[in-house]
């Protein structure tokens, strides 16, 4: 019964959402691939035997396959020979290309148009997450959590100024604020300067004085923390129950989901930069484990938070898919720009050797982000 409740709650909602992500990244490569006249054999789902599959009047092979965790595109030609069977010896062999098959060969396309297919993986997860955040911000609308105290945190400033849950903050030394966000950002800029509240506590005005302590990031180590940028701490956390939605136009949804996609992405840029820099534990990077609980979790939260994640996730997507490392597509860009400057491609054994290389860099990775997810359960459920 736990295996069953484990399945309905974690593993439906990780395949389902990484179905939609895998099938839009395959579908940017085959849409750009088909306009520019290249011919698709199979577009799949998932990898290893087909469990459901049709052909389409391009004879494209549509096909789900049986291991979900990914999916593929396959082009017509993307050597510059044709691989042939000898239907007596069952022997493979290879001829040149005819002049019909050329013309609808990856590897005989122009250089921008390769790249141009090469890159709509990514750009369609990117695409992808706009549209969600349009979706929800023109039709769910963006909720915004009010200066309200929620809970005030044992030996604090808070709790010295004698700040109570269920207030709400109105003015902080005269500046009016409606968010909790406003609180936060005067706070944590006044670190040990007395500061005076007006909070409307039920249907009373009472001011207070409080002066938030300052805080450390401890890091590491103390050379770490003495390093490190200091900012106010309240002592407080919001009231999830004050939240104000505010449904935003069709066009200004839509802006604000480009606005939303450059934000992840460059929030999720950076932590990738700290990693590599140490300012953030390599600990943090989660694998296919993580991204199931996670997964679950949005699911059973609802649809407007299974869509926040679901756009995220696409960027995230994007984001690895344009990492200069060979088997990912951020690795054939990286290839056809040494082949730009050349002016011929590199040698088919040298990308093989690439590719070789990539694979194993992403395995690699794949398995250190893996221990980690069974460090954190084995932390988790001891």
């Amino acid at each position: 019964m736990e295996s069953l409740n484990f399945i309905i709650q974690y593993a439906v909602p990780f395949l389902a959402i990484l179905t939609v992500l895998v099938f839009v990244h395959e579908l940017g490569h085959f849409l750009v691939a088909r306009w520019n006249g290249v011919k698709v054999e199979v577009f799949s789902v998932g990898f290893g035997r087909e469990l459901w599959g049709f052909d389409d009047k391009h004879g494209t092979r549509w096909r789900l396959s049986a291991v979900p965790l990914g999916g593929y595109v396959k082009m017509f030609g993307e050597r510059d020979t044709v691989s042939v069977s000898d239907s007596v010896s069952g022997d493979d062999d290879e001829r040149p290309m005819t002049e019909a098959e050329t013309r609808v060969s990856f590897h005989h396309k122009k250089l921008r148009q390769r790249s141009a297919i090469v890159v709509a993986g990514p750009l369609a997860n990117f695409l992808f997450a706009v549209l969600v955040f349009w979706i929800m911000n023109a039709m769910f609308g963006i909720p915004k959590i009010l200066s309200a105290v929620g809970t005030v945190m044992p030996n604090t400033a808070a709790e010295d100024a004698g700040l109570q849950a269920g207030d709400l903050v109105v003015s902080i030394n005269g500046q009016p604020i409606t968010l909790f966000r406003e609180l936060s950002e005067i706070v944590s800029v006044n670190a040990n300067v007395a500061l005076d509240f007006e909070i409307l506590r039920g249907d009373q005005v009472v001011r207070v004085q409080a002066t938030p302590r300052e805080w450390k990031d401890p890091g590491e180590n103390a050379a770490d923390q003495a390093a490190g940028p200091s900012r106010g701490l309240l002592g407080v956390r919001p009231s999830m129950e004050m939240v104000q939605t505010t449904r935003t136009g069709v066009v200004e949804g839509l802006k604000l989901g480009f606005e939303q996609t450059y934000f992840y992405s460059a929030k999720i840029l950076a932590g990738v930069g700290e990693m590599f820099s140490g300012e953030r534990s390599s600990k943090e990077l989660g694998g296919v484990l993580s991204i199931a609980q996670f997964s679950g979790e949005a699911a059973q939260s609802g649809l407007v938070t299974t869509l926040r994640f679901l756009a995220i996730l696409s960027i995230n997507l994007g984001l690895i898919n344009l990492f200069p490392i060979p088997v990912l597509d951020g690795g054939h860009l990286v290839f056809y720009m040494v082949e730009a400057l050349r002016g011929k491609p590199l040698s088919e054994k040298l990308q093989d050797y690439g590719f070789r290389l990539g694979l194993g860099l992403v395995l690699l990775l794949m398995v250190f982000a893996t221990w980690n997810d069974l460090e954190r359960l084995i932390d988790k459920f001891g």
